[in-house]
């Protein structure tokens, strides 16, 4: 079966379920369950261990798709994702089939990173972990966790008990003891991806730590960062490319009955539509780039992995305001979808680390300064 085949009866469902999803603010059950069938939830993940084997630009096709359908469930698929690399880069000794598991479609993950303590730098963990004698103490007060509550297994980022200045990271299931969702979620936008606070107070086996003691931040870097980052700013490149194909819908066919034309006639109208289809075009040429590197990483790729989600989340959002404005009341009301576009674009340069981080590591990068000094 191709990727179209697949994606296509999940893309159905997000579509039929999108507005409900944003307007009741609930977790997308349907779109998530099509996921866990379609064998997409293990695109990413190699084939020898169950999953489709297919790489970052193959990723940024089907994200792009599913935001476009519905922003909650793109990103609660892009968490899945972000989460299953590290576990297939450092499979939890505890776990041996984890991998195989999230890929059949039998687990969802997500990652527990973000803390108010350290905020936005979330390579920065102030939760604890503790050596106990039957495994390893965990607590930890998260926030933003994308399917708190929905999850089958919780990639969190805790101090180091080998290396307090190091940091490792953990699977945790979601039927442990003391996994505990701490506030409903309400938001702008994205309002059906579950992003809640989570307390979290347990004990999980040595073998549930992703990789060796200290190892966290490593791993954070090199395989977590760059699929978050591709995976969220094409969430947002599909927000925005949605977004216009719905300003270029309406103009073409909106009437302006007195003059017998349509709003497409109007050199106006056409300017601020020829504007966000060159910037999307960009955008989207920079951010497969960007996948490429990844794929054959060289000295660039962090350049890129930086830079090119940063450029994204902005272009999206500006991309996004002009087909609300070619579109007047019509995309400020909600006969069209472009008020939900606006406000799930919103989220991405708020995410961890934030559009101002990323340029100023950006900044960094070019300076020859430390990266996270």
């Amino acid at each position: 079966m191709d990727l179209t085949s697949r994606l296509e009866p999940v893309l159905e469902t997000a579509r039929a379920t999108a507005t409900a999803v944003d307007a009741e603010g609930t977790f997308p059950a349907a779109a998530v369950d099509a996921l866990r069938g379609s064998g997409l939830l293990g695109l990413t993940i190699p084939s020898e261990l169950g999953g489709l084997g297919q790489g970052p630009e193959e990723f940024l096709d089907v994200i792009g798709a599913l935001a476009g359908a519905c922003g909650s469930t793109a990103m609660i698929y892009l968490m899945h994702v972000a989460a299953a690399m590290p576990v297939v880069n450092a499979t939890p000794t505890a776990y041996p089939e984890l991998a195989s598991r999230m890929a059949d479609g039998s687990m969802l993950g997500t990652l527990a990173f973000s803390e108010r303590g350290s905020r936005s730098h979330f390579w920065a963990p102030m939760s604890q972990c503790e050596p106990v004698a039957d495994g390893v103490a965990l607590k930890a007060d998260k926030s933003w966790v994308t399917s708190a509550g929905h999850a089958d297994v919780y990639v969190i980022s805790t101090r180091s008990a080998a290396d307090p200045s190091g940091s490792d990271l953990y699977a945790v299931l979601g039927t442990d003891p003391g996994i505990k969702v701490a506030a409903p979620w309400s938001a702008l936008g994205l309002r059906g991806n579950a992003s809640s606070p989570m307390s979290i107070d347990t004990t999980v086996p040595e073998g549930a730590r992703l990789g060796d003691p200290g190892a966290g931040f490593a791993t954070m870097m090199s395989v977590v960062l760059p699929w978050f980052n591709l995976g969220n700013a094409g969430v947002t490149l599909g927000l925005a490319a949605a977004a216009v194909d719905a300003a270029v819908q309406h103009v073409s066919s909106a009437r302006l009955e007195h003059l017998g034309s349509s709003l497409a006639d109007l050199p106006t109208i056409r300017h601020r539509i020829g504007e966000a289809g060159v910037s999307l075009a960009a955008q989207r040429a920079y951010l497969r780039e960007t996948a490429r590197k990844i794929s054959a990483p060289d000295d660039t790729t962090l350049l890129h992995v930086i830079g090119s989600r940063a450029s994204a989340n902005d272009a999206a959002i500006t991309i996004i305001d002009e087909a609300m404005r070619v579109c007047g009341g019509a995309a400020f009301s909600k006969q069209l979808p472009l008020e939900r576009y606006f406000r799930d674009a919103r989220a991405g340069h708020v995410m961890a680390p934030t559009s101002d981080v990323l340029y100023d590591l950006y900044a960094r990068a070019l300076c020859g300064m430390e990266l996270f000094a």
